[in-house]
Formats: C-alpha cells, structure tokens, sequence
C-alpha cells in the first residue's frame, strides 16, 4: 500500500471514531473517574473506569469535547484496555505516549489496532497533546482512584 493511501485509510479511521466514538458516555456506580483538559485548545475529557477485584478493567467509558483527534484518541483508548488488566493498559498508555514522542516503539503481545492510525500525530507537535489527553486522563484516574 502506498503512503498516500496508508495516510488516507488512517485519516478514514480517525474520522470514524470521532464521528462515531466508541464509549464515550459515562458509567454509574462504584467507578473511578478523573478529569483533565487542554488549556492551550479547549480539549476536556472524562474518564471513568470500572476495575474489577483482578485489576481488570471491566468498562471504560470517556465524556468531554475537543478536536477530531482528541476525541478519536479516547475512543480508540477506551476500545484496546477494555478488558485488560490494569498493568497492561498502562504499559501500552506508555507506549502510545513513546509513539507519540516520533519513538520506534515493539507492542510486544500488546495489539494496537486503530490506535496505529494516530502514528502519524508525532509529525505535529502542536497536537500531541491532543492525541494523549484520554490516554494522560485513563492514567490519572487510575492512580489517583487505586
């Protein structure tokens, strides 16, 4: 496949996720939930987290506003650790976040599916921070909660 039409079906993928996020909403009852946001764009997000007794992560769902790629991010964030265990979910945070920084990255057994379509972010520095907000927010929720 050529550059042009690998970097057309991640654009696609983008846009499928914002227009149509997955989780995104939020979740009642015993959650752990954080919130951060982007001062220099507006971007906000939400993210609520439900951990079961052996630290997996039972349902995830995220809420706020922002940018194409802010939204699409947390979408596809909340898509690949639903159902992991909490360690992994924050190994492969660690991983977008290295993807991000423009790092070669090995997922090892981890599986990044859409979240590859974002690779491309790392060429933008203005939007980086865009890209990691979900995942920067899942983190924070996580530690602050546990």
């Amino acid at each position: 496949m050529s550059f042009n039409n690998l970097d057309t079906l991640y654009r696609q993928v983008i846009m499928d996720h914002y227009k149509s996020p997955r989780n995104k909403g939020t979740l009642d009852g015993s959650v752990l939930i954080a919130e951060m946001n982007n001062p220099s764009c507006g971007d906000r997000i939400e993210v609520y987290v439900h951990i079961n007794d052996d630290e997996v992560i039972e349902d995830i769902k995220f809420d706020g506003e922002g940018c194409s790629i802010s939204m699409a991010s947390a979408s596809m964030m909340t898509q690949a650790i639903k159902g992991q265990k909490v360690e992994d979910a924050l190994k492969m945070s660690e991983l977008f976040s290295q993807m991000m920084m423009g790092e070669d990255i090995d997922p090892g057994s981890l599986e990044l599916g859409d979240i590859e379509a974002l690779q491309g972010v790392s060429q933008f520095p203005a939007r980086i921070n865009c890209a990691t907000l979900g995942w920067k927010t899942m983190e924070r929720t996580v530690h602050e909660n546990n």
